[in-house]
């Protein structure tokens, strides 16, 4: 005889109810995303968990707990360093997701979850050749693994190596369920160009620790990337350039002075100023986008100024980190309780933020000026920008490029303030990041259309 303890039967009865797909939507400062639990059950009849965030293409991502006592629910993800904790009820669940800082995340069941459209993305079979590549940079001893495109007929074809913007990122550059990379990449090899793109070091198949690098390091990394265009019997060797974005577009001036097999550039949302007025400059625009009164806006710019003079003037990493706590605890007092409940725990926000403020890339962005070296570009350079780009202001960037290309006595260079673009050169409302993954358009075809034809003509 089989008996079954009232417990046991109202456990089961409880795992049954929390059992299914629960949608909701993160509301960060400058970002909005999708998140899915995906709760099931496994053969011994406990719950298992995956995590979904379709507008960043990231799905099945293992949930390392989950742990249900009617009505509390408790995610873990390890591999994000955060968990969730809500309550259930019914058809919906009210929590909190916390990452460093906590957020409100209240879940709704669902059955289904659209797929962002990207109606640009290519689909194989191409009407190309591709080929999946790795090449060694001897210099930091690691190997960098990409994808190279070039056309099914004739030969000798100019090419490209497409640079990425801050942040790891694989060769297609994707974000927020966009692949910019791999659009650009389909348009020029459709138009007679060969392009390399590659996953950063430390970042999907290519090998090296990307935590630690610079920019100057990720330089080190494309000029590997040109030595092996060079070996390519399909590749022009007379006819290389570079395509970078946004800090792609502070390396590819650099490659281009340190390299003579470089033929020319286009930057795309380039900076022309250092990262610490350029971080001042975009807090402040993308606040305002959201929505943030003038008040907070001066507030928060005021915070990060503080705290990017004592990174530029403390070299000492723990005389820094001392100094950084102190002024985050004193604008920690003047935050609202709102404010502190955003935050969360306060030791571990900080020691998050602080990370990164002391990482050897950030120190380096925050300081490296790209005046000087584009001064002493001599090969043709196209840059670009959007109108509406809030991440790199376009007014302020373009203009110090310009300048410093008039300087270097450079006579081939095309500087563009696109209308209605953003950071991605996308067709956008406001520019805002929060856009960024609602917008089906990957890149402008003006863009695609512009890179194309100023290379063609350029290369003649």
């Amino acid at each position: 005889m089989l008996l079954v303890l009232p417990f046991q039967l109202s456990l089961s009865q409880d795992q049954e109810k929390i059992k299914g797909k629960w949608l909701g939507t993160l509301e960060l400062p400058s970002l909005e995303l999708r998140i899915v639990f995906n709760v099931s059950e496994n053969e011994d009849g406990s719950l298992k968990t995956t995590l979904d965030s379709p507008d960043q293409n990231a799905y099945g991502i293992p949930v390392d707990s989950t742990i249900f006592d009617n009505p509390n629910i408790r995610f873990v993800v390890q591999s994000a360093n955060g968990f969730y904790d809500g309550k259930f009820e019914q058809d919906s669940i009210v929590g909190t997701w916390t990452q460093g800082g906590s957020l409100p995340l209240n879940l709704k069941r669902t059955e289904t979850v659209e797929v962002p459209k990207r109606p640009q993305e290519p689909k194989p079979p191409y009407l190309y050749n591709e080929e999946e590549v790795s090449y060694p940079n001897k210099k930091a001893s690691l190997t960098l693994a990409g994808t190279f495109t070039y056309p099914k007929e004739g030969d000798s074809f100019p090419a490209v190596i497409l640079i990425s913007g801050s942040g790891p990122q694989n060769r297609n550059e994707e974000l927020l369920g966009h692949k910019p990379f791999l659009v650009l990449a389909d348009y020029l090899t459709k138009n007679g160009i060969a392009v390399l793109r590659f996953d950063d070091r430390g970042i999907g198949e290519s090998t090296g620790d990307f935590l630690s690098a610079t920019t100057k390091d990720f330089a080190s990394d494309v000029m590997a990337g040109i030595q092996y265009l060079k070996l390519r019997k399909e590749v022009n060797k007379d006819k290389i350039g570079l395509i970078g974005h946004s800090e792609g577009g502070l390396i590819a001036p650099f490659a281009a002075v340190e390299s003579p097999d470089v033929n020319f550039i286009v930057l795309m949302a380039g900076p022309g100023m250092t990262g610490k007025e350029i971080l001042k400059l975009q807090t402040a625009l993308i606040l305002r986008a959201n929505d943030y009164g003038e008040e907070k806006i001066e507030r928060d710019v005021n915070v990060i100024s503080k705290m990017y003079e004592i990174l530029v003037n403390e070299k000492d990493t723990s005389a820094a980190k001392e100094k950084l706590k102190e002024e985050f605890d004193k604008n920690y007092m003047e935050l609202s309780e709102e404010e502190k409940k955003e935050i969360g725990d306060r030791d571990a926000f900080f020691n998050q933020q602080v990370n990164v403020l002391l990482s050897p890339w950030f120190r380096f962005f925050l300081e490296y000026d790209p005046y000087p070296t584009l001064t002493k570009v001599r090969v043709p350079v196209l840059a670009i920008n959007g109108e509406k780009d809030l991440q790199v202001p376009p007014g302020e960037n373009l203009a110090l490029i310009e300048k410093a290309l008039k300087e270097s006595g450079n006579k081939n260079y095309k500087v563009v303030e696109l209308p209605g673009l953003n950071h991605l050169f996308q067709q956008a409302k406001t520019g805002s990041p929060m856009e960024y993954s609602k917008i089906e358009e990957t890149m402008s075809p003006v863009v695609l259309e512009m890179i194309t034809g100023w290379i063609k003509e350029t290369i003649k």
